[in-house]
C-alpha cells in the first residue's frame, strides 16, 4: 500500500485517540478509541467503559479500583476535570478510586506502556491505519506469548474542550490525599448515598 510520508489531520478521514486500560492481574487490555478530543471526560469515560464491559464481571465484589496514571495530559494530577469526572464514576460504580500518578518524566515506567501499547505498536507496524475497523482489528489481534489479550471499541462521544472547574466544584470532591505526595496519590471516595 502506498502511504504518505507525513500524517496531517487535514489529509485524514478522521482521527483515532487510543485510551487504554491494562488489568495487570488478568493480563488483559482494553482500548477505547476516541474520535473527538482527548479530554479528562474522555479518559474517565474510557475507564467507565472498561469497568462496565469487563471489570465488574471479573471483579464483582470489588469495593476499590486503583488507577496508575500519567502525571500530565488528560488524566494529569493537576487536571480538575479529571477529578470531577472520577468522582462521578466513583458515585455511579460505588467504588472508592485510588489514583497514583507517575511523577514528572516517569510515565514510561507505567506497565501499560511496556505490557500493552508496545505490543499494539509492533502488531500494526507497517500497516496503514486507514479505517477505524482496521485499527480495532489490529488492536484486537494483538497477542503475546504470555497470554495478553486486548480488545477495543470506538467511542463516538463528543467531548467538550476548555471546560473550567471552579474551586467550589473542586471542593465537593470526596478526595483524600495520601501522606506521601498527596498531589500525586489520592483516593476519591464513592458517595454511595448520592446514586
Amino acid at each position: 500500500d502506498e502511504v504518505n510520508v507525513y500524517d496531517f489531520l487535514s489529509d485524514a478521514e478522521g482521527k483515532a485517540i487510543p485510551y487504554g486500560v491494562y488489568d495487570i492481574k488478568a493480563n488483559e487490555g482494553w482500548v477505547n478509541i476516541g474520535i473527538d478530543h482527548d479530554t479528562a471526560e474522555f479518559a474517565v469515560e474510557s475507564i467507565r467503559r472498561w469497568w462496565n464491559l469487563l471489570g465488574k464481571k471479573r471483579y464483582p465484589d470489588a469495593e476499590r479500583l486503583m488507577i496508575a496514571a500519567d502525571g500530565g495530559g488528560s488524566n494529569g494530577s493537576r487536571v480538575r476535570l479529571w477529578k470531577i469526572e472520577l468522582q462521578k464514576f466513583a458515585d455511579e460504580s460505588h467504588l472508592d478510586i485510588t489514583v497514583c500518578h507517575f511523577p514528572p518524566g516517569m510515565s514510561k515506567w507505567n506497565k501499560i506502556e511496556h505490557r500493552m501499547f508496545s505490543y499494539i505498536t509492533m502488531n500494526w507496524r507497517g500497516k496503514p491505519l486507514r479505517s477505524y475497523e482496521t485499527i480495532i482489528e489490529l488492536i484486537g489481534n494483538t497477542r503475546t506469548k504470555n497470554g495478553l489479550k486486548i480488545s477495543a471499541d470506538i467511542d463516538a462521544g463528543i467531548y467538550e474542550t476548555g471546560r473550567e472547574i471552579s474551586e467550589e466544584e473542586l471542593g465537593k470532591i470526596a478526595l483524600v490525599g495520601d501522606t506521601f505526595h498527596g498531589e500525586w496519590n489520592y483516593m476519591i471516595q464513592s458517595r454511595k448515598d448520592i446514586t
